[in-house]
C-alpha cells in the first residue's frame, strides 16, 4: 500500500492507493516542518487519522509526502520523517516538495510551468520529471507575492494604515472584530501569522461585489506575483500559467486577466493537487 500526502501549512491531504488500486481519501493539519517538530506531528497523526487507516498502517509500504516545507535540508525533512514513521513504522518514506507535487498533479509527465498560490506561493519550471528553475518565493515575511497570506498582508496593512474606503474599512472592522494594537499583538508575538493573514483572503472572496477595492486588492497581488517573480523565467511567454491552489481557484477570473496580460496562455487552474498525484502514482 502506498499512501501520498499533500501538506500545506493549513492542512495535509492524504490519499491511500490501496493493492487494488482503490483509493480512500483523509485530511488531517497541515505540518509545516518550520513551525512544528516531529512529536507535534506524531501526536495529531495518532489523533486525527480515521480508525480504520490506522488499522492497516503496519501494511503501508511507502509514503510519498508532499511538503510546503520539505526539501530544503535534512534536518526539517527529518521532522516530518520521524513524524510519520511513529504512526506507520514499516514504510519508507520519501519527503518531496510542495512544488514537485504541484508540477507532478498539473503536468504528470508533460513539461511546463507549474504554481501554488495558497497560503503561501510557489513556481516553477518542470520538465516532465523534476523541477530544473525554481525562483525563490522569499516565504511569508518576504515574500509569497499572490498567496491568501499575501492578500490579507495587503487588507490588515491598509486597514491599520487608514487606506481603506469607510465601507470597507467598517466590513473589515465587523469581519475582524480586532483594534490595530491587538493585530499587532497577534501578528508578532503569536504564532502561524501567515495562516492568520491568509485567513482573511476568505473576507476578500466574500465581499468581491461588494466594492472595487477588494478586486484591487486581489489584482495588485497577482500583478505582484508576475512582476517579482513570474516574468523571470526565462522565455516564460512559452509556457501556459499551470497552478493549484485556494487563491488560484477562487479569485481565478481575476488571476486570468493578469495572465494574459502579461502574455501567457491560461492552462490547468485546481484547487488541489491529490487527485492528480494520484494519478501519476497509480500511473507508476
Amino acid at each position: 500500500m502506498i499512501l501520498i500526502a499533500d501538506g500545506g501549512s493549513t492542512k495535509t491531504s492524504w490519499g491511500l492507493i490501496g493493492e487494488t488500486g482503490k483509493t480512500t481519501v483523509f485530511e488531517t493539519e497541515g505540518y509545516h516542518p518550520f513551525f512544528v517538530d516531529r512529536s507535534y506531528i506524531s501526536q495529531s497523526l495518532h489523533r486525527s487519522i480515521p480508525e480504520d487507516i490506522r488499522e492497516i498502517a503496519p501494511e503501508v509500504t511507502s509514503v510519498y509526502f508532499y511538503s510546503a516545507g520539505g526539501g530544503y535540508s535534512k534536518k526539517t525533512d527529518s521532522v516530518i520523517t520521524d513524524g510519520v514513521t511513529s504512526v506507520f513504522p514499516k514504510a519508507e518514506i520519501f519527503v518531496e516538495t510542495d512544488l514537485l507535487a504541484a508540477a507532478r498533479a498539473l503536468l504528470q509527465n508533460e513539461a511546463g510551468f507549474a504554481g501554488i498560490l495558497g497560503t503561501g506561493t510557489n513556481t516553477c519550471i518542470y520538465n516532465g520529471e523534476k523541477v530544473i528553475h525554481n525562483i525563490e518565493s522569499l516565504g511569508f515575511l518576504l515574500g509569497d507575492e499572490g498567496s491568501g497570506s499575501y492578500i490579507g498582508k495587503k487588507i490588515i496593512g491598509d486597514y491599520i494604515r487608514g487606506y481603506m474606503p469607510s465601507n470597507v474599512e467598517k466590513q473589515y472592522k465587523t469581519y475582524c472584530g480586532m483594534t490595530a494594537d491587538e493585530l499587532f499583538d497577534q501578528l508578532y508575538t503569536k504564532p502561524s501569522a501567515n495562516k492568520f493573514c491568509a485567513q482573511f483572503s476568505r473576507f476578500v472572496g466574500e465581499n468581491l461585489h461588494r466594492d472595487e477595492y477588494y478586486r484591487k486588492v486581489v489584482y495588485d497581488s497577482f500583478n505582484d506575483l508576475f512582476n517579482n517573480i513570474v516574468i523571470h523565467y526565462p522565455g516564460y511567454r512559452d509556457y501556459s500559467f499551470n497552478c493549484v491552489g485556494s487563491v488560484a481557484y477562487h479569485f481565478q477570473p481575476i488571476l486570468e486577466n493578469v495572465v494574459s496580460e502579461y502574455g501567457m496562455k491560461m492552462g490547468k487552474i485546481e484547487k488541489e493537487p491529490l487527485e492528480g498525484l494520484l494519478e501519476f502514482h497509480l500511473a507508476r
